[in-house]
């Protein structure tokens, strides 16, 4: 690291340059190429996917993906002659569009008109599944089916395509995330140049790692969300290590006399070193979501990784090169950072008396994370659909209108698909018979058979909502009690499919694979910090604690997401978690918590090494670090309370969470449970045996040979 760092500081102009090419590079070969993204979510070997497959085979050209355009009036019946006109023309309109396969009037579908003659639906097949199909099509789609709405004829559209067409951009959320993280480290440092360093960096390495993550989308199926969830973690981690290091800079500068080539290497020594295994920590975690092997987490882990490396490689060489630049401006400590620096006291005395009644502060500390994850033992996972998006949307709208009209299960329908040898006619007479004869199925539609005549398609519309769990038991149900018994007695396949049959596949999938990558992503970081600490206790200290700030996050989200809970005050819609944020927010977090076990340890270490003194070595470690951590802290829940104020749900939940579980982990387990423990265990917290550690690789974050600070210098 220290020869990095040096290399960088002596050809810091070229660093600079090549960084400056860099960005303008690669921002330059993706206007070229456009982006890829495709949402699809594919899940081998479920019934879900078994049945688009089969649904592909039958019927190739209307196996993509099926939407409704809804019509609703206040005027009069949606069948008085002028709405059937306006639906006529609204169907010629989208009906010849590019990827429009068919749109199927609703007086050509039995049960497409309400009961009370003001609502209708027209079912719209593109050619490709939502995830494949170019949003600007799709766009033009909603454009022209809305070209024929008045004040009292609405007209409304939903589905899977169109829901990914309509997601707005995060550009706001990610300035705003900017804007607050500039206050944090005005606040922190006191000046200006101080401040800048970290956002110059972390910007650099945000706009090369967007730039390759759009790029992936053309090797990689990128779901369009992806660069927002790497832009949150890559702009707080950036952000985070080199303040870490400026910190660390201003100190060793300070102690140093002013002699601004050795605090670099004090600061590259030793923050350097702690950034570098910290983010490694980080990259393991997300990377592990690949030991999930479902495709639609694969980008999601790949591309925050490329953000989390991004961020490493400018804090080791374009923030050394910076720092090079003004050597002396930078270390200067401005009246108005010292105006900041009584509330630090606080830590001290925080530290003194967690250390006077240890015991106490641990047991408090963990009961209170576990009271805050108690929601969590009741998660259940699911998708977000149109029901839970904003209020002005196009998908909200026609999800209401549909739910009034219909009822709720006419947002979600089964679809169900059938293949036989012999005579398709008799399996769909008995697959309509069984299917109207189960409890909680309101309709069914009129079964299609493909043109070779082997393959049988019908839709079946539950009584209840996508999001409820009565329709993910009516699934479970048709799977196992009706449709199974049913094709093996006729020698047949029948699978379910559909936006709610691959939800709740998607959940099944999540659920089972789940212990496996918790055990991938612990196993791997403990032996990290192994490694680094050399400690056996510390990696087992760690997991338990980072365990705690997930299951506190997760029991938060639940509460808030999923229970409704604060519902008036929050305006948030209750319903299922996407099922993928438990193992997105595994990963960071898991990750981030590394972050601040690497800094607050490391430090810890390297009093313990001085002094051999357990106990003073938790509190010079915490008083010399705990502005910089609670510091880089605010600056997380900042950047990641930004996301919180946007329209999509899933990122509410992902933003919500990832807040949370920072500021617990910053402030009750890094500030209490954390010296608390160590308190209690003194010396031991650095056992290991002698045969392991003379058989473990030496990492160590400490340098051999660092400049001696001044007595008292950092405290």
């Amino acid at each position: 690291m220290l020869t990095v760092a040096r290399w960088s500081v002596s050809h810091r102009r070229p660093i600079i340059a090549a960084w400056i090419v860099a960005l303008v590079f690669l921002m330059g070969v993706t206007h070229i190429v456009g982006n890829k993204f495709a949402n699809n979510l594919t899940l081998p070997g479920t019934d879900s996917t078994r049945g688009v497959d089969l649904l592909r085979s039958g019927f190739p050209r209307a196996s993509g993906d099926q939407d409704q355009i809804v019509f609703h009036t206040t005027g009069g019946p949606v069948t008085s002659p002028r709405a059937r006109a306006r639906i006529a023309r609204t169907i010629a309109r989208v009906r010849h569009l590019p990827h429009v396969v068919s749109v199927a009037s609703p007086f050509a579908q039995p049960g497409a008109v309400a009961h009370d003659g003001r609502t209708a639906f027209a079912t719209l097949t593109f050619d490709e599944q939502a995830g494949d199909l170019p949003a600007s099509s799709v766009k033009q789609v909603i454009a022209n089916a809305q070209g024929e709405a008045t004040r009292n004829f609405d007209v409304q559209l939903d589905g899977f395509a169109i829901t990914y067409a309509e997601k707005p951009s995060l550009g706001a959320a990610t300035a705003i995330g900017l804007a607050a993280a500039i206050v944090v480290l005005l606040l922190t440092f006191g000046s200006l140049l101080a401040m800048g360093l970290p956002i110059v960096t972390a910007l650099f390495g945000l706009g090369c790692g967007i730039a390759l993550v759009t790029l992936l989308g053309h090797a990689v199926d990128t779901a369009f969300f992806v660069p927002q969830i790497a832009a949150m973690i890559g702009l707080g981690v950036g952000i985070d290590y080199a303040l870490f290091i400026v910190t660390r800079y201003r100190d060793a500068y300070a102690a140093n006399n002013g002699d601004g080539d050795a605090a670099l290497e004090v600061a590259m020594a030793t923050a350097g070193r702690a950034v570098l295994f910290a983010g490694a920590a980080v990259v393991v975690a997300l990377l592990g979501m690949l030991a999930l092997q479902i495709s639609f987490l694969y980008s999601i882990g790949i591309a925050s990784a490329i953000a989390v490396a991004l961020m490493m490689t400018g804090s080791a060489t374009l923030l050394p090169a910076l720092i090079g630049l003004a050597p002396d401006r930078l270390a200067r400590r401005r009246s108005f950072g010292r105006k900041t620096a009584p509330g630090l006291t606080l830590i001290p005395r925080l530290v003194a008396a967690v250390q006077r009644h240890p015991w106490v502060a641990a047991l408090a500390a963990t009961a209170l994370m576990l009271v805050l994850a108690a929601p969590a033992a009741s998660l259940r996972l699911g998708l977000s659909d149109s029901g839970t998006d904003p209020a002005h949307t196009t998908t909200r709208r026609a999800y209401d209108q549909l739910a009034a009209g219909f009822g709720p299960g006419f947002n979600g329908p089964l679809q169900i698909t059938a293949s036989i040898a012999g005579e398709p006619g008799s399996l769909a007479a008995k697959i309509e018979a069984a299917l109207h004869a189960t409890a909680g199925i309101v309709s069914v539609t009129p079964a299609r058979i493909s043109p070779d005549g082997h393959i049988v398609e019908l839709l079946a519309y539950p009584r209840t909502a996508p999001q409820s769990q009565a329709t993910t038991d009516l699934v479970h149900h048709l799977r196992s009690d009706v449709l199974g018994p049913l094709a093996t007695r006729n020698q047949a396949v029948i699978h379910i499919s559909g936006r709610t049959a691959t939800a709740v596949d998607f959940a099944n999938t999540i659920s089972r694979k789940l212990p496996i990558f918790l055990a991938v992503v612990i196993a791997i970081s403990a032996l990290i910090l192994l490694v680094v600490f050399r400690s056996l206790v510390v990696p087992l200290q760690a997991a338990a604690m980072n365990l705690l700030s997930i299951g506190a996050s997760m029991g938060v989200v639940t509460a808030l997401f999923q229970k409704g809970w604060f519902a008036t005050q929050t305006g948030l819609q209750a319903g299922p978690i996407d099922a993928y944020i438990p193992v997105v927010v595994f990963a960071i977090v898991f990750g981030l918590s590394m972050d601040y076990q690497v800094f607050l340890v490391s430090r810890i270490r390297e009093f313990w090494m001085e002094q051999g003194d357990a106990s003073a070595s938790v509190t010079r470690g915490l008083v010399a670090s705990g502005r910089v951590v609670t510091a880089a802290a605010a600056v997380m829940i900042a950047v990641f309370l930004s996301f919180v104020g946007g329209d999509q749900r899933p990122l509410k939940m992902l933003g919500a969470s990832l807040a949370t579980a920072v500021f617990l982990d910053a402030v009750v387990i890094r500030m209490v449970l954390l010296p608390a423990v160590f308190e209690l265990l003194g010396r031991h917290a650095w056992w290991m045996p002698r045969w392991l550690e003379g058989r473990l690789p030496r990492l160590a974050i400490e340098p051999t040979i660092m400049p001696e600070p001044t007595p008292g210098a950092g405290d």
